[in-house]
């Protein structure tokens, strides 16, 4: 077996969510809205042709609400997806299995959730020389090790290894968790601490990797922050709260994953199942985009 395996795995939701966006409005024959999932396709069939991708995955939060919402209310509940955009999920899947791809839709937990215990697993496999997560997601660069697993920001054509990661934050890839729950996270609805920003929170906890290692007393601090006695305040009375913000930004790495490095491997699209597809779609012009067909029969 090749023992220089590459495994890219892919932000499905972040790129159905992309595509939407940044595609102009677009209806199926039969008045379906399939804006987001043509460009959804257009995008993984391109990431496969520029990267010559072998071995791949895709997963998405088929459900927004996870298990995160159970312990805290205010977490992002999917509430402010557009309709239109929530419709093209199942599409989404559809599609992937189409091309053949291996697609994890979750439920419980969220895809982030997937993509790290992914990560994780496979990463650790002999002949795999590297995971590619695709995703700009900054809560993924925490489970990113050296060149092992490393995040590819597809936008930018760059990549993320724990070098390139500590350079951009000030602190490893570890210490991201910790560091979202103090300046929070917009887009996962975690609303941070009280006066800590990213210039001062990236300088603490590139000092003190974790929060419970910041001293109680700002006068305890060997580094130098603007308005160190306010966020001390702050953090003190706030000490719960930035746990349970921890517990939300850490992602779950030890989700069973029933697939092997082999079952990832890719061996194109279905000759059947994905023409139909795009015929019903109305983008018959990506059917030509796929390099690559499974043999039927």
């Amino acid at each position: 077996m090749d023992d220089n395996i590459k495994i890219h795995l892919i932000d499905g939701t972040y790129e159905l969510f992309r595509a939407h966006f940044s595609q102009p409005p677009r209806l199926a024959p039969d008045g379906m809205p399939v804006s987001a999932i043509r460009g959804f396709v257009q995008s993984i069939l391109n990431l496969i042709n520029s990267h010559n991708v072998t071995h791949i995955a895709v997963a998405f939060d088929s459900d927004i609400p996870s298990f995160r919402n159970e312990i805290f209310s205010s977490y992002k509940d999917g509430s402010d997806t557009p309709e239109d955009l929530k419709l093209q999920f199942p599409l989404a899947e559809r599609a992937v299995e189409a091309l053949g791809i291996t697609c994890w839709p979750m439920l419980e937990y969220e895809a982030d959730d997937i993509l790290a215990s992914a990560a994780v697993k496979f990463s650790r496999k002999p002949e795999v020389s590297q995971v590619i997560i695709c995703s700009p997601d900054k809560d993924l660069c925490q489970v990113v090790k050296g060149n092992s697993i490393v995040c590819l920001l597809r936008k930018d054509n760059l990549v993320l290894n724990q070098v390139e990661v500590e350079k951009k934050y000030g602190f490893p890839p570890s210490s991201i968790p910790d560091y979202l729950a103090l300046v929070g996270d917009a887009a996962d609805g975690i609303p941070g601490i009280s006066r800590w920003g990213a210039k001062s929170t990236s300088s603490l906890i590139g000092r003190y990797i974790t929060i419970d290692n910041i001293p109680d007393d700002y006068r305890l601090w060997d580094v130098s922050v603007r308005g160190a006695a306010n966020l001390s305040k702050s953090l003190e009375s706030s000490r719960m709260d930035a746990k349970l913000f921890k517990e939300l930004a850490t992602l779950v790495k030890d989700i069973e994953i029933a697939q092997s490095v082999e079952d990832l491997e890719w061996l194109g699209a279905d000759s059947v199942l994905f023409p139909k597809l795009c015929e019903e779609l109305g983008i018959t012009n990506l059917i030509n985009v796929c390099r690559k067909w499974q043999s039927q029969g």
